[in-house]
């Protein structure tokens, strides 16, 4: 017979192992929900700061690697593994190129191999897709993915989240038939940096209350990060477009 709690009210010993097991469970899960995310991002940090030192180092010589400096000044002959010193040689090497580069030799130096680029026909092709895709991303002066929306993919009826870039101009905006066009990044999931572009008419278009950066967990988690909820603008007022 299964020990259980009896008609007289007593938790017999099979009742107190089921909740012991139950509190256990519980447990353990509260603990992975809090190591997990500490655990993904030391792994992550600690990941890349070894992916840099693996890219960056064998470009310093011999005399300056890092084990080499602390043997000459402190004497030390055992290997010591100094993870994310070739992520901080990649950063300061970064920020001075950045500052030539905003000088008078910088920039005519920089003109100078763009124009021996453009003789090389494949060299040509990579350079300058890369380095547009460089100056969208990372340019300091234009919006970038300033709203979330809503659109209708790949069916009616099945609706994605996506991001509005800015509105269609020029020969893409004259071949469609809608007046307003607006271009819509579809990311994937897991990975967002990946997906697809729709140019999707304004009117299809929901646009989202919710921040780009919320909207992006949204996506990365599969729908299981909701952003909280923002109150609804009063009635007469109208959300900014």
């Amino acid at each position: 017979m299964e020990d259980r709690e009896g008609h007289d009210g007593q938790t017999h010993p099979q009742a107190r192992r089921r909740g012991l097991l139950a509190r256990f469970r519980a447990n353990f899960l509260t603990g992975v929900v809090v190591i997990a995310p500490i655990g993904l991002t030391l792994w992550l940090i600690w990941t890349v700061t070894g992916w840099f030192d693996g890219w960056v180092l064998p470009f310093v010589p011999a005399r300056y690697q890092p084990d080499r400096i602390l043997q000459t000044l402190f004497g030390i002959d055992q290997p010591i593994n100094l993870r994310g010193v070739g992520a901080i040689l990649f950063l300061l090497f970064t920020v001075v190129v950045g500052w030539v580069a905003k000088g008078i030799m910088g920039r005519s130096l920089i003109a100078w191999a763009e124009g021996l680029v453009d003789r090389m026909p494949v060299v040509r092709s990579i350079y300058n897709g890369v380095k547009q895709v460089a100056e969208t991303v990372l340019s300091q002066n234009e919006a970038k993915f300033d709203k979330a929306c809503l659109v209708e993919y790949p069916r009616r009826g099945i609706w994605a989240v996506g991001f509005v870039s800015t509105r269609a101009r020029g020969e893409i905006l004259a071949r469609l038939p809608a007046d307003e066009v607006m271009t819509v990044f579809l990311p994937t999931t897991p990975n967002p940096t990946s997906g697809f572009l729709l140019y999707v008419p304004r009117q299809d278009v929901i646009l989202l209350d919710m921040s780009v950066e919320d909207a992006a967990k949204l996506v990365i988690s599969a729908g299981l990060v909701y952003p909280g909820q923002k109150p609804r603008p009063a009635p007469g007022e109208t959300a900014e477009a």
